[in-house]
């Protein structure tokens, strides 16, 4: 954006001192000279002296005085304006540091010396502001690539079934529409949740209330039958979770992690258990579910955008590694906490904390599936 050129901010502050230094010293030689007059003898031996007194007085103090006003206006800008760069060197390494964050260099920093003043905190605060951004580039870079290579993985495949279909024209068609279509069906779904997670990021939703006891129970009940073919039993229970946000992205979190609970769990006998509670100022969600043992290191990727896990990843309903990734971006937006520990027993649990709001709803306890 073009502006004019102006006075630095250095050689204001410098007339500025100049300006207040100027009229101090004036102050001070004008109650001087009232001073001189007003202890001026009217009479010298018994001689009336008043007017040539006066005079005398006025030669001899005005040019001295004019000879102070101008060393003192010299000193003055010259004091000022070191003053002044010494004040300002702050900002200075501050404006240095946004021009290389603006030029791509995101890992410098400020680290402003000394005691707390307005300066450090500016610093301190760019220095934060700089870290949280060259994460989030970081971020997004990993996931732009990892989306890139989740999207080239269905892409690659059909194009190696076209050819091979175009040099065996006695391979059957049904086999290849099948596996297509299969693939066609991952390609939409790994779209599909990709959008979702920009959506997320990016806060685009209105807040309205919320019961996450009501969407707990919304979401079970839609899996019901999914966890009956899988041999998994669903148990709700706890107490109305007032909360405010986005109902959709809300029903997609718990959703999703109910998902990945019976996806992720023993293949016979397996059990989820969802639970809603209100206290301490938080509405909670807790999503439980018994599977194999986990590693804490493990765990702790399995939030980042397309890690499934090696040890999670089963043939049916694998999705595309971006569960819990739109789970922890929703519950961000909504400005809440995501905890994911493994269990002692094997499988893991999920606890959702999200700002308490107000809500009429009425929770519930019920055991579903077998």
């Amino acid at each position: 954006m073009g502006r004019d050129p102006g006075l630095s901010v250095r050689l204001k502050l410098t007339l500025s001192y100049a300006a207040l230094v100027m009229l101090a010293g004036a102050a001070l030689l004008a109650v001087v000279w009232v001073f001189l007059l007003r202890y001026v003898p009217e009479t010298l031996n018994d001689a009336p002296i008043f007017a040539p007194g006066r005079a005398d007085l006025q030669n001899a103090f005005v040019p001295k005085a004019a000879l102070v006003m101008g060393g003192l206006l010299i000193f003055a800008l010259v004091g000022g304006w070191v003053l002044a760069g010494r004040m300002l060197a702050p900002l200075t390494r501050i404006t240095d540091a946004a021009r290389l964050a603006t030029s791509g260099s995101l890992s410098h920093r400020i680290r402003l010396e000394g005691r707390q003043d307005e300066f450090r905190e500016l610093a301190d605060a760019f220095d934060l502001m700089l870290a949280r951004v060259e994460a989030q580039v970081a971020e997004q870079q990993r996931f732009a690539a990892n989306a890139s290579h989740e999207l080239r993985t269905p892409l690659a495949i059909t194009q190696t079934l076209l050819d091979v279909v175009r040099n065996d024209a006695s391979r059957e068609d049904d086999e290849l529409i099948e596996r297509l279509h299969v693939i066609n069906a991952r390609a939409i779904d790994l779209t599909e949740a990709l959008l979702l997670l920009s959506r997320a990021d990016q806060r685009s939703f209105a807040r309205e209330p919320v019961d996450l006891s009501l969407l707990a129970e919304e979401a079970t009940e839609t899996l019901l039958p999914f966890a009956e073919q899988r041999g998994i039993a669903i148990e709700t229970s706890g107490d109305p979770a007032p909360t405010a946000g986005s109902p959709a992205l809300l029903l997609q979190m718990v959703t999703n992690l109910v998902h990945n609970a019976i996806v992720h769990n023993l293949p016979d006998q397996g059990t989820v258990w969802v639970t809603t509670s209100a206290h301490g100022g938080a509405a909670r969600l807790t999503v439980e579910n018994t599977g194999e043992p986990l590693t804490p290191q493990l765990v702790a990727t399995l939030a980042e955008p397309f890690q499934r896990g090696s040890k999670r990843i089963r043939a049916d309903h694998a999705g595309v590694g971006l569960g819990l990734a739109i789970v922890k971006s929703i519950i961000q937006a909504h400005d809440g906490t995501l905890t994911v520990v493994p269990r002692a027993g094997g499988g893991l649990h999920v606890t959702v904390q999200l700002p308490i709001g107000t809500s009429g709803a009425r929770g519930a306890a019920t055991v579903l599936g077998g």
